[in-house]
């Protein structure tokens, strides 16, 4: 059911997200009066389409991962006497421009519209209190003490955990020192914090900024019940089910959820005998926890098991709501803030300062919708505005075959005032293909060692 469910979600967001995409360039198109010959959702043979008044094709694909809009162009046909007007080819070089460049830009107004949304309804967060500061880390070292509440990252200001992490994941590769800003509790006056860093989180797979920071968040205590089980996973296949309260593990009495995980982690596929309480009564089961590889190497056990949600006080809580018309302002801001990060994030793996292993593909993808949608509306939302940027600002690199090459090209037409030549584009377009293809191997490879 999960993998259904993890199909039927990344069809849905990356199908609108293409489609939100190419209606960009469809409607710029019609405006700047080039006809377009087919709108199409998905590749390949189209399984249903229709006809417009305008002759243009509207069709859905049997292949839901992509789509494109063709459009009538002298260089893919021969194009009637009467109708070259209409050619893509013979409108002006800023056109041009504005129909590939409304493809990107149709991605950033969903995710705009979507974080409107979020603003709109109101968003639940948690407030960024401290919990624990490790020894002898930046964090320590700056001054921080556990119950102080984060208030500013580098100057900006912070009200959740998501946003302390963006803030510190776009301070990557940076050295000299983090200024935080916290106040301790029951104080409204903030004081600033210099945490000491050197290359922050350059390198790591994947960035655990709190962890290297030496902060963990705080949170309720959480007692050893199982929320949820995962199907064909050794939780499931021991028979552990939802509401069941661990007691012991061997014989050695759990304190709580963060003890329960820790020494499953430490026995990877060694059988324990667990002692668990199910509606008043107690139960023997034996558990074997399947065997996780990290990265460097190491082995840590993994059940398939998800915690019981507890109560959050109100006063760690945080309800962030806005009025529709400040709530436009502040959904540009996010919007552009993201973009911002995620070009910022490309900038840093050609550099070396991020590694290439954080890339994602499609297998990622679709775990990572199934999840979110399973979580919620809002947390699926969320996703798809960050996916709707990511696709923007990938669309928008430099590269020949993507609608950013495709610019590159233009802006140097318009400034030497003749195209760049066939030869040229050649070139470009198997240079082009060459690197989007390396790119999508290499994140499908990165998917593949995930999974195993």
């Amino acid at each position: 059911m999960g993998l259904i469910q993890n199909i039927l979600a990344v069809i849905v967001v990356l199908g609108l997200l293409v489609t939100f995409h190419e209606f960009g360039h469809f409607w710029v198109a019609r405006r700047c009066g080039v006809k377009v010959l087919r709108f199409s959702v998905g590749f390949g043979s189209p399984l249903w389409s229709r006809f417009d008044r305008h002759g243009t094709e509207f069709a859905i694909a049997a292949i839901p991962l992509g789509g494109y809009v063709k459009m009538l162009d002298e260089r893919e046909g021969e194009v009637p006497e009467d109708q070259l007007d209409q050619a893509f080819n013979r409108k002006s070089v800023w056109a041009r421009m504005a129909i590939v460049a409304a493809g990107p830009l149709a991605n950033f107004l969903l995710a705009l519209v979507a974080y409107w949304a979020l603003f709109v309804a109101g968003t639940t967060t948690v407030v960024p209190v401290v919990g624990d500061v490790t020894p002898q880390t930046p964090a320590a070292e700056a001054g921080l003490e556990s119950g102080m509440e984060l208030t500013a990252i580098g100057g900006e200001t912070v009200r959740s955990w998501d946003e302390v992490n963006l803030k510190l994941v776009a301070a990557i590769g940076a050295s000299g020192s983090l200024e935080i800003e916290a106040r301790e509790e029951g104080s409204s006056a903030s004081r600033s914090y210099r945490a000491p860093v050197e290359n922050w989180l350059v390198g790591q797979d994947p960035p655990a900024p709190l962890a290297t920071l030496g902060i963990a968040p705080w949170r309720p205590d959480m007692p050893a019940v199982i929320g949820q089980v995962m199907e064909g996973e050794p939780a499931a296949e021991a028979g552990l089910q939802a509401g069941d309260r661990v007691l012991s593990i061997d014989d050695r009495a759990v304190s709580d959820w963060p003890d329960l995980v820790e020494r499953v982690r430490a026995r990877p596929g060694q059988t324990l005998s667990l002692e668990v309480e199910r509606n008043g009564e107690s139960k023997a089961l034996s558990l074997t926890p399947r065997i996780n590889r990290l990265d460097d190497g190491s082995e840590i056990g993994y059940i398939g098991a998800g915690v019981a949600p507890v109560d959050w006080p109100q006063q760690y809580q945080r309800e962030i709501r806005y009025g529709p018309l400040d709530a436009v302002g502040q959904a540009a801001s996010r919007t552009a803030e993201m973009t911002l990060l995620t070009f910022d994030a490309v900038r840093k793996m050609v550099v070396g300062l991020i590694s290439p292993t954080n890339l994602s593909g499609p297998i990622t993808i679709a775990r990572i919708a199934g999840d979110t949608a399973r979580s919620g509306l809002e947390s699926f939302i969320n996703f798809m505005a960050y996916l709707s940027i990511s696709l923007g600002v990938l669309n928008l690199l430099p590269i020949p075959v993507l609608d950013g090459g495709h610019l590159l090209y233009y802006l140097v037409e318009a400034v030497r005032g003749r195209p760049v030549s066939e030869r040229t584009q050649a070139v470009g377009l198997k240079v082009g293909l060459a690197l989007v293809g390396t790119l999508m191997i290499m994140a499908l490879y990165f998917d593949v060692m995930r999974l195993w």
